[in-house]
């Protein structure tokens, strides 16, 4: 991944040192598993994690002539430990630990990924609180429909959040998976019993039935994931721009000082970080679609996977934990005009309160089709005119005054109605 969507956090996770190094702690375990179970001496065991290391330089510089990674750092660290490094690999196959490593790296980078949803996760119920009663209107087909608040729509973002975390660390259970099972996963030159006890000192399970690699199966779970809680990042973004358009500003980014919106106009305050979020929304679900074509490999195994995977892991949980982070900040500092809310809610002179008042109209008598019909009529003169005014259409119109005292139809636009039952959902969230 470039540098721009790279933070530091995550990065370090992916680069070709760290996934070295997670390579060699899972050679050490698989030995010290041997040790104990006698099939090698506890001295050169000792040796092995005493003098094991390697440089990354020297591992390029071998597999250029052996064109094989795992070999290049194996016979690097045989360069380092001597004799003892012949106990080092028996009976394994390169995707014992390549496989078994990769996992360290995904559930290193789960923990990042879920320390940071539960960032996002409590920024967004500190706004949700702050904004509990500021009423705006809600949309059906990007068309006003009838009042909520702030905090409520905002409810709704803090729920799918934390159906996400629970998501994620249930998929971080299921990725803690090791194999040390041989070339096909017979067993046929390792004892099972290594596997088991490599796994428990990796903080892994053993893979219940893997081939000569973990099935790709759980990869393309993981990266589905990623890209659900990327497709919600992306549905909190597009609502911040759609409600960032001039004709609306009822919310907008925070633009700090001396930052610039566009070349040529200099009044533009742009949605450029919801936007991004947007656009790195779509490369994440290219990656769950290629996780997905990655699962039907030949028989046992091939490598069309691996190629892959070198991009497409590493991208897929660094854009995951840029997106997670840069939402947290633009929650955090989001603008919030409750002035533009209730003005918006109140063009044409409140037509978003029709439902209320044909219901009303019901209550009193009328049929349904009826009170449809005069309400209908009342709101769509008022629509779309400069001076259109559907409150006062009804409050004149002679078959609704016949049904309705003055102080019912002051009733009907009164938003707290349909506020009244919210409560409900922010006790469920704990808001």
């Amino acid at each position: 991944m470039i540098e721009r969507y790279t933070l530091p956090e995550m990065g370090a996770l992916w680069t070709d040192t760290y996934k070295l190094q997670t390579w060699l702690q899972v050679e050490i375990a698989v030995c010290e598993a041997q040790a104990e179970l006698g099939n090698i001496p506890a001295e050169a065991v000792d040796e092995i994690k005493a003098k094991a290391k390697f440089d990354l330089a020297r591992v390029l510089e071998i597999e250029k002539e052996v064109k094989h990674d795992v070999i290049a750092f194996l016979t690097n660290v045989n360069e380092y430990v001597g004799d003892a490094g012949r106990y080092i690999h028996l009976g394994m196959t390169s995707s014992d630990m390549l496989d078994t490593a990769l996992s360290v790296q995904i559930v290193a980078s789960l923990d990042v990924i879920l320390t940071w949803v539960e960032s996002l996760i409590q920024a967004i119920r500190y706004q949700a609180q702050q904004h509990r009663e500021t009423v705006m209107i809600g949309r059906s087909h990007g068309i006003h429909a009838e009042p909520i608040t702030f905090g409520f729509k905002l409810a709704g973002w803090l729920a799918e959040m934390m159906r996400h975390r629970d998501r994620l660390c249930r998929l971080s259970k299921e990725m803690a998976v090791g194999k040390i099972s041989g070339a096909v996963g017979t067993y046929a030159n390792i004892d099972p019993q290594i596997e088991a006890l490599t796994c428990q000192k990796l903080g892994l399970q053993p893979d219940c039935a893997s081939t000569q690699v973990i099935s790709r199966d759980r990869h393309a779970n993981f990266l589905n994931h990623l890209a659900l809680l990327a497709a919600s990042i992306e549905r909190f973004a597009v609502e911040i721009r759609n409600l960032q358009r001039t004709d609306v500003l009822e919310v907008e980014e925070f633009f700090s000082k001396g930052q610039k919106g566009s070349s040529a106009m200099p009044h533009k305050r742009n949605p450029i970080r919801s936007e991004r979020l947007t656009g790195i929304a779509r490369m994440i679900r290219g990656y769950a679609m290629t996780g997905l074509e990655n699962v039907a490999l030949w028989h046992e195994r091939d490598i069309s996977h691996s190629s892959v995977e070198r991009v497409m892991l590493p991208d897929a949980c660094i854009l995951t934990h840029f997106m997670l982070v840069e939402t947290t900040d633009l929650v955090k500092n989001l603008l919030v005009y409750p002035d533009n809310m209730a003005r918006n809610m109140n063009v044409y002179g409140g037509v978003v309160f029709s439902q209320r008042v044909m219901l009303t109209l019901v209550e009193k008598g009328l049929k349904r089709e009826d009170a449809y019909a005069i309400v209908q009529s009342c709101a769509h003169t008022a629509w779309n005119q400069p001076e259109g005014n559907f409150r006062a259409l009804i409050e004149t119109n002679p078959q609704v005054t016949a049904a309705l005292t003055a102080d019912e139809i002051a009733t009907c636009f009164d938003p707290n109605h349909h506020l009244r039952n919210l409560d409900q959902v922010y006790q469920r969230l704990g808001i």
